[in-house]
């Protein structure tokens, strides 16, 4: 018992540390103690059993004194018959009602003792039975205990596949990370970039910001386009053109101009008949520029969108903010197909 409370104390420990079900050792261990509480019991049995045959045995024991008794109560009977056999006529009545007495009793005890023998053999034959019963369930217990080494085995292989596996997302998770920061540093040296070739723009309306590992460049339309038109201004002109050989140095940037304006309905009287078209209109006239002024320029890496007045940055409820949400964003995307292609594996 020892030394299966031992085994199950390693294995608890090895649960604690493992990446393992607790569900699947509990289950083990819920089996374990009821097999412990059946033996337990047939032990308990078995030890009654033995006590009850010890009384019996006694009990025999007593009997075969008793029968002795008899036998010699019987003998002196018998010397008093052959001394007695001169006054066999007088005391006649009184052997007669004596012998009868006394076979009475010899019969009751032979019953008594034919019963005590009959139980004897029943209680020796239970206590066969039980032994046997006894002998089943030790056998029963070692296949279990077999059983439970061998899934012990199986458990301690699989923690250690697990700490295999585990070590290998560690190290592909610090791979990621590595990347991730690698790909942060390049997203701030591409801000970087843009801030420093837009630096005499900053306060006409134009903001570089880095969000969602991505860089909005946001320049307000009292940089880039007089109010209702798409046709870029002398200094939105000067800083697309600045823009485009930053992006024209760096290949791998997908670049999304989206055109914003406000809530205002639009009120010229050309071909562009609401927000909708205008903010397209303005959004593609950037990417012309930026192609125009960037040779080099991928076409294929620009998008361009409008929004209309439905993606404000602050509500349109006064001149103000109105101005703010009058806007185009360059948005800049550093390539992470290889990053998100080791991500997913």
């Amino acid at each position: 018992m020892k030394k299966i409370t031992l085994i199950l104390g390693v294995v608890a420990a090895a649960a604690f540390t493992s990446c393992v079900s607790l569900s699947e050792m509990e289950a083990l261990q819920a089996k374990y103690d009821q097999t412990s509480r059946q033996y337990s019991l047939t032990q308990k049995e078995l030890l009654e059993i033995k006590e009850e045959n010890a009384s019996l045995t006694r009990q025999n024991q007593a009997l075969a004194s008793d029968m002795s008794d008899v036998a010699l109560r019987r003998d002196n009977a018998e010397r008093q018959v052959d001394s007695l056999t001169r006054r066999i006529e007088q005391m006649r009545h009184h052997y007669d009602t004596t012998m009868e007495n006394y076979m009475q009793e010899v019969a009751g005890k032979s019953r008594d003792l034919t019963r005590a023998q009959n139980l004897l053999t029943a209680r020796t034959k239970e206590l066969g039975d039980r032994e046997r019963e006894l002998q089943a369930r030790q056998t029963e217990l070692q296949e279990q205990q077999e059983s439970f080494q061998l899934q012990r085995s199986e458990f301690q292989a699989r923690e250690a596949q697990l700490i295999a596996k585990q070590r290998q997302l560690e190290q592909e998770e610090a791979s990621t990370r590595a990347q991730l920061e690698a790909k942060e540093r390049e997203l701030e040296a591409v801000r970087t970039s843009v801030t420093k070739a837009l630096t005499g723009f900053a306060d006409k309306g134009l903001n570089v910001e880095t969000k969602d590992g991505k860089v909005y460049v946001s320049m307000e339309n009292k940089l880039l386009f007089p109010s209702a038109s798409w046709t870029v201004s002398k200094d939105g002109i000067a800083a697309i053109k600045q823009l485009a050989k930053v992006l024209e140095a760096d290949s791998t940037l997908k670049i999304m101009v989206e055109g914003h304006t406000d809530n205002d309905a639009y009120r010229g009287s050309t071909a562009v008949k609401d927000n909708w078209d205008l903010s397209v209109m303005r959004a593609t006239a950037i990417v012309k520029l930026l192609l125009q002024h960037g040779p080099a320029i991928n076409p294929a890496r620009i998008e361009a969108c409008g929004h209309g007045e439905y993606a404000p940055k602050v509500a349109n409820d006064s001149p103000e903010h109105k101005a703010i949400n009058r806007r185009t964003e360059i948005i800049l995307t550093p390539n992470l197909e290889g990053l998100l292609k080791e991500m997913s594996n």
